[in-house]
């Protein structure tokens, strides 16, 4: 089966063209550049912009399955961004699912989109855990429509599914723990509240695996085809605990500091107007978004993905840090 990654120069879009790779099947990569990684892995790549749809149409020749991966991530940035690469990108992926006759897709969604504030989600399932609210960054909103546009889609002649993995990690990770890494060393990094809320996570491994069973599951009228799965390990994990945990994988100095949620949120609002008004380059090192996101509950029920498209974690807390510690100490 030749499948076709959106955003396959990622961190979880590689593993996917890693792990489609593993099992015989053929990954397509479209992304704006050329990766390295995925030439030496021999991949096919077709360059473009998920906001160019004659440019998405032409990548999606040839393909049997689609998994769409690529997002624009991260709380700052305007709206016109995120609902480029997001909303608009989606919806050219659609597009170009229906002209090329693709009968399956996989969408990455994430659980942002079920975000309310300081409104803690635990041990919540898909069918109880509302979509949220009163957003303060346009990445939440941005998916949320992503995600409901891919789930109206799911048809007789297109199978649809969202998948929302929690807070990806673990080998070849170049986003979240390098950042953690990169603050801990400097000093700067300290937990918002006391630091014991738990959160949901996800290896890597599991967040590829998650991908291919829905993949395959996917069919007109199967249990998982227009609906949305919340992906993570199953083990809840004070944010303290997972924080200090990967920094220890990394070599890396642990954390002990924390600010007041309400001083973090205060802080997060003066430097997002100080962004908007100056401007300043890259984006702000907190925001009202992140204080909520960092300081509140966030774990799931994920039964419903075992019910519906047999998966659950095969690779535990544990032994994820050790297999980072090990890829990070081999500088991978």
């Amino acid at each position: 089966m030749k499948v076709l990654v959106t955003g396959g120069g990622g961190f979880l879009g590689g593993a996917l063209c890693r792990g489609l790779l593993e099992r015989g099947d053929v990954p397509v990569s479209f992304q704006r550049r050329l990766s390295p990684a995925l030439a030496a892995l021999g991949v096919e790549q077709r360059l473009g912009d998920l906001a160019d749809a004659p440019a998405v149409h032409a990548a999606f020749a040839g393909v049997d399955a689609v998994l769409h991966n690529a997002a624009k991530a991260g709380a700052w940035g305007s709206r016109a961004d995120y609902w480029s690469a997001n909303v608009d990108g989606t919806r050219n992926v659609l597009a170009a699912c229906r002209a090329r006759g693709i009968e399956r897709l996989v969408h990455t969604s994430t659980p942002s989109v079920t975000h309310s504030g300081r409104t803690p989600v635990e041990g919540g399932n898909e069918a109880d855990t509302p979509y949220g609210q009163g957003f303060k960054a346009w990445y939440p909103a941005s998916k949320l429509v992503a995600e409901q546009d891919v789930l109206a889609a799911n048809d007789a002649a297109l199978s649809t599914v969202a998948l929302r993995p929690r807070l990806i990690w673990g080998p070849g990770d170049t986003q979240l723990l390098p950042r953690l890494v990169e603050r801990a060393r400097a000093g700067r990094l300290r937990f918002i509240g006391d630091g014991n809320n738990r959160m949901a996570t996800t290896y890597i491994d599991n967040a590829v695996d998650a991908h291919l069973r829905a993949l395959d599951a996917l069919a007109p009228g199967a249990a998982c085809a227009g609906r949305a799965y919340f992906i993570s390990n199953a083990e809840p994990t004070t944010a303290r605990e997972i924080v200090n945990g990967l920094l220890r994988a990394a070599g890396a100095p642990t954390v002990t500091g924390s600010i007041p949620y309400p001083v973090a949120y205060g802080l997060g609002a003066l430097l997002e107007g100080a962004w908007h008004l100056l401007p300043l380059e890259g984006e702000p090192p907190m925001t009202r978004f992140l204080a909520e996101q960092l300081s509140t509950p966030h774990w799931y029920d994920i039964s419903a993905a075992a019910r519906d498209f047999g998966w659950q974690p095969r690779v535990g807390l544990d032994d994820g840090l050790r297999r980072t510690a090990a890829a990070w100490a081999a500088g991978r």
